[in-house]
């Protein structure tokens, strides 16, 4: 995706923590095993541990036979997004001709994938997943169990290392601090559907770079 120097992610940690605090939940993108077809797209919970990206599908996926094959497949997760209409963003000298926009937070993830089909491993998977995802009342899963360990049949876990991270954080940065706080104010009023969490994330990037001419400079 295009990450213009103002849109991309000020560290690693702004990534994680905004994956941290979000439902992780994204589109796996996997190609076709024939060329001329379009891609595979699987919308998935996952968990990230280390260098690794953790999941599980059902077994009778059709994507299985594309994902034994595939070389590298890539994770999109967006959130925090919404619509800045035209009168929005208006500047001096141009009050009837701003130029409507989206903002969003973006997180993709290039990786190889490991298909996981022992049991203790795929038992390993979903532990991890559910302590992520639903900490408060995690079941233990373990392959010799009675209440889980017979399902475990049912599912495949997959694996996938992480090669590359794009992060984007789609906020208006390069414009000027009042501008900002002008269209996070319209946000706020607006209220609809996600349009919070993009003025939260807009009032996070104003305080992380302030003016972006003297941040860039630094």
């Amino acid at each position: 995706m295009l990450i213009h120097p103002w849109d991309a992610s000020v560290d690693s940690e702004e990534w994680r923590n905004w994956l941290a605090t979000n439902e992780k939940f994204g589109q796996l993108i996997i190609p076709n095993l024939d060329p001329e077809l379009a891609p595979l797209s699987l919308p998935t919970h996952f968990t990230i541990l280390g260098d690794e990206i953790l999941l599980h599908f059902a077994k009778p996926n059709p994507a299985w036979k594309h994902l034994a094959a595939a070389k590298q497949v890539r994770l999109s997760v967006i959130g925090d997004y919404a619509y800045i209409p035209s009168n929005w963003r208006t500047k001096p000298g141009f009050e009837t001709n701003g130029v409507p926009t989206s903002y969003y937070a973006a997180v993709q993830f290039v990786a190889t994938p490991t298909i996981a089909d022992d049991a203790e491993d795929k038992a390993f998977i979903l532990n991890e997943q559910m302590k992520d995802i639903q900490p408060e009342n995690a079941p233990a899963v373990a392959d010799n169990d009675d209440a889980y360990g017979r399902m475990l049949a049912g599912i495949r876990g997959l694996r996938l290392t992480i090669v590359e991270v794009e992060a984007k954080f789609k906020f208006d940065d390069h414009n000027s601090v009042e501008f900002r706080e002008r269209v996070t104010a319209n946000l706020e009023a607006r209220n609809r559907g996600t349009d919070k969490g993009a003025a939260k994330q807009q009032r996070r990037r104003l305080g992380a770079i302030g003016d972006w001419a003297k941040f860039r400079d630094k």
